[in-house]
């Protein structure tokens, strides 16, 4: 079993995890219908359509 031979340090560890633990921005999308921003496969919070469909009715 591999054990490592000496204590590893907090800078060498802290830099190592940057980069693999970043959280990322989530994805966006421009709504056929109003052309508002909103996320990938989900309703229209702006116009209520998904899938050229009007699923929410908003006034």
């Amino acid at each position: 079993m591999a054990v490592p031979k000496r204590k590893m340090g907090r800078a060498r560890t802290h830099a190592r995890r940057t980069t693999n633990d970043r959280i990322s921005a989530p994805s966006r999308s421009v709504c056929p219908q109003c052309g508002e921003v909103k996320r990938p496969h989900h309703v229209c919070g702006n116009c209520g359509y998904y899938k050229d469909r009007e699923v929410l009715e908003t006034e």
